[in-house]
């Protein structure tokens, strides 16, 4: 596993990072995350959200740039290589593995795991709300229950970066609020650097310290969760926030 030198998280440089899809416009990335901050990445559909969590999670390869994550390069690294735990929106479970095998995962892709890690699997388990489900497949699950798993086996991966590709939008409210919480606790207890991609201000507000806005496939703006959605960001991010209100 990669190096950093970070307690808890690991900080986050984006170095004149370019990428295009084929016959796409360029997106550029210039971005610096202190270790163990949450943030919140937040623009318009097509800004590059995904995009830019996708290349640092190694997902996609930049055409010019690096990806610093604390000390070290990891622009050519492979994922499995790099220090960093992705939860996307559809969770990523497999259907034919109880929710132990799918957390375990987390520790061995081969699931052939040590009594340690079966001590770690249970303990995510627990400490997620899953006690009493471990043989239970994921069709079994509720939306929330199975967001749980992908969290459960991000805690056995203990990897000090996590990102969060909107997880929780076909969540509703209360359980939204839920899994929000659940973030906020993990991060307390392991003090990861957290980047999640949302539409919704009011998860920025619930969970994160840092706010920063895309738009056009660049950051056009970063700066205290706070201030942003008190009206103190760019004109641009009051705009996008005015679009969201607007009646459909």
């Amino acid at each position: 596993m990669t190096r950093y030198d970070d307690p808890g998280g690991g900080a986050i440089r984006l170095e004149a990072l370019r990428f295009a899809y084929p016959g796409g416009a360029v997106m550029r990335f210039d971005l610096r995350i202190e270790a163990s901050d949450i943030v919140a990445l937040m623009g318009p559909s097509g800004s590059g959200k995904s995009t830019l969590l996708n290349l640092i999670a190694g997902f996609e390869a930049p055409n010019a740039g690096r990806v610093m994550i604390g000390s070290e390069d990891v622009t050519g690294l492979p994922p499995h290589r790099r220090p960093v735990s992705m939860v996307f929106q559809e969770n990523n479970l497999f259907a034919h593995l109880t929710v132990a095998q799918n957390v375990g995962l987390g520790r061995s892709p081969g699931l052939r795991l040590s009594k340690a890690d079966q001590a770690a699997v249970m303990d995510a388990l627990a400490r997620t709300g899953l006690a009493g489900k471990e043989e239970r497949l994921p069709h079994a699950l509720s939306g929330g229950e199975r967001q749980r798993v992908a969290l459960a086996r991000v805690l056995v991966r203990e990897r000090p970066v996590l990102l969060l590709d909107e997880p929780f939008a076909s969540l509703g409210p209360a359980l939204r609020d839920e899994m929000l919480d659940l973030i906020a606790g993990l991060h307390r207890d392991q003090a990861m650097t957290i980047l999640m991609t949302t539409h919704d201000p009011r998860d920025a507000e619930r969970l994160s310290k840092t706010l920063v806005f895309l738009e056009n496939g660049a950051i056009a703006g970063a700066g205290a969760t706070a201030e942003f959605l008190s009206g103190g960001g760019s004109a641009a991010f009051d705009r996008y926030l005015g679009a969201r209100k607007a009646p459909e």
